[in-house]
Order: C-alpha cells, then sequence, then structure tokens
C-alpha cells in the first residue's frame, strides 16, 4: 500500500502544510486537519512515508481527546467524515481514519512539553550542567531515571526545516503572557498526569510529550492539534523498563536511532528502507492496540 505524502482537495482551501497534516480551511469556525503518512524526525520530513500511520495518528488522538475532555477543553470536533460538511463528505475514500474536524483557534506559539523521565535532548543536557531547559535538577540522575516530579519543560515552535529551541519555563511570559504562561504548564501537568496514570494500567510508560494549545474566541484555552500519538510522544514498555540505559519503546525513536546509526546530518531529507518503514509501523500499530484496546480498523 503506498503513503499518502500530499493531500488535494480541489473544492477546499488549503491553508498550511505541516511536518504531518495538512489544514483545510472549512467555514468561519472550523477546520479540517489531515493526518498525511509523511514523517519527520529531527525536524526533516523524510522523502517517503509510512503508510497507514496518518490514520494511526488520527484514530489514537481521537481516543486520547475523548479520556482527556474532562481536564481541558479540546478542538476536535469529530472524526467522522458523514457528520462533516459535504464538500469534505465527497473525498471520504481518502479522509476515512485520518482528518479531524475542528475549531478554529487562535494557536498560541510554544509546545507545552513534559517529562517525566530524563531521556532524549534532557538527558543531552543534563549530562553537560545538571539543567533540563535550564531547570537545575539532582546530581546523580541516570538515563531514563523518572524525575521527582513530572517538568514542564516548553520549546518555541520552528517554521519547518529550522529546529525548535528549548526555553526555561520564565521565558513564555515574553511570548504568551502571564496568564497563559501559566495556564498552559498547569494545564499540560494534569494532562500528563492523568495519561500518565491511565498507560501505566496498560502497561505503558509515558517518558516525554508535547501538546499545543490554543485560545477560543471566550479567550478559554484548549487542547489543540494532536495528543500523545508515537509522533509527539515517547512510550516505553514498563515489563522492559530499565533504568541506567536506553529504553526500547513504541514511537518515533526506533526511526531516531536508525538515523543515528547512518550520522543523518539532521538537515537533508533521506529515504527509508523498507525494514524501517515496516518496524515503524508495528511498533504505532502494537502502541495504538494496548492504549485502546482494539486493533486499527483499517
Amino acid at each position: 500500500m503506498a503513503a499518502l505524502t500530499k493531500t488535494e482537495f480541489p473544492d477546499l482551501k488549503l491553508i498550511a502544510r505541516g511536518k504531518v497534516r495538512d489544514l483545510y480551511d472549512v467555514d468561519e469556525n472550523s477546520l479540517l486537519f489531515v493526518a498525511t503518512d509523511r514523517i519527520s524526525a529531527f525536524d526533516v520530513i523524510m522523502e517517503n512515508g509510512i503508510p497507514n500511520k496518518g490514520k494511526i495518528l488520527t484514530e489514537i488522538s481521537g481516543f486520547w481527546f475523548e479520556l482527556l475532555k474532562d481536564v481541558v477543553p479540546n478542538h476536535l470536533i469529530t472524526t467522522n467524515v458523514d457528520e462533516m460538511p459535504e464538500p469534505i463528505r465527497k473525498y471520504k475514500a481518502q479522509l476515512q481514519h485520518r482528518s479531524m474536524l475542528v475549531k478554529k483557534l487562535k494557536i498560541l506559539p510554544v509546545e507545552a512539553i513534559v517529562r517525566g523521565y530524563i531521556t532524549g535532548s534532557g538527558w543531552k543536557e543534563y549530562k553537560k550542567q545538571g539543567t533540563v531547559c535550564d531547570i537545575k535538577l539532582p546530581v546523580g540522575l541516570r538515563e531514563c531515571e523518572k524525575l521527582p516530579e513530572p517538568l514542564f519543560t516548553p520549546s518555541t515552535k520552528a517554521e519547518i526545516g529550522d529546529h525548535d529551541e528549548n526555553i526555561h519555563p520564565s521565558k513564555l511570559v515574553d511570548i504568551i503572557g502571564e496568564k497563559y504562561s501559566n495556564l498552559v504548564a498547569e494545564t499540560a501537568l494534569k494532562v500528563y498526569s492523568k495519561a500518565r496514570d491511565y498507560a501505566l494500567s496498560k502497561g505503558i510508560i509515558i517518558a516525554d510529550t508535547k501538546f499545543e494549545f490554543g485560545v477560543d474566541s471566550e479567550g478559554n484555552l484548549v487542547l489543540a492539534d494532536e495528543v500523545l500519538t508515537p509522533d509527539s510522544s515517547r512510550f516505553w514498555p514498563a515489563d522492559l523498563y530499565t533504568v541506567g540505559q536506553n529504553q526500547p519503546s513504541f514511537d518515533k525513536q526506533y526511526l531516531r536511532d536508525y538515523l543515528e546509526s547512518i550520522n543523518f546530518d539532521k538537515k537533508t531529507s533521506v529515504t527509508l528502507p523498507v525494514h524501517v518503514i515496516d518496524n515503524t509501523m508495528a511498533k504505532y500499530v502494537e502502541v495504538y492496540t494496548i492504549l485502546t484496546g482494539k486493533a486499527p480498523q483499517f
């Protein structure tokens, strides 16, 4: 099956193409998010995609939006194409399982990253200077160790081709103001904590994740974009977790590790071999099945 790496809908107005999603204008109140099968790593979009990956991302986001709606409102209107306006329904064959009709929001220009364990870029910084996003941490932490408390470590949102920049939480005030700086930090930690506890009950550790938030016309904070997918989170099998080493994972880390093994320059797009495509998708499907309790219906 071919990967869908670009969408074209003549009757819909394309607003933007992100690293994974194509966004279309629907009306004054709503947008259409279409999750393609594009995959990126180190902020670089790969030459080829992962067949059906966009469907997994959409289905798992829909699952989490429903589970977390009592913590914070979210932007999802429906994932059911039959419930969307007619100009969208005519493209049902392409949009089924990979599209979300969402509310228009003013998106805040930050990534709300929450870390429950020290790994990835956080581990690299900690080894150098004992901090993550310039936040001082206890001495003697080991790789992938659980942090004393989940840590809110935001980053700026870069344009495609550029890299997001980790920043100290205090710098958020200059970007989104004091009110939303505090609210984003508090809400991100609450969302992470509920998701972490649910996932652990299914045998999955959520090591870290990133959220995006928007503001509606009444000034309310709303959870947006995707949420707790293998693209935006690190998922580890709890039964294999061992402090002091890199962990097996159900997410994009497999792809990152492959790219590191070929000395990827983190700038130039490359074509992924079949075994990397197949193994990456297998991990996405596995974590989806464990978390939702059902196999993908496509």
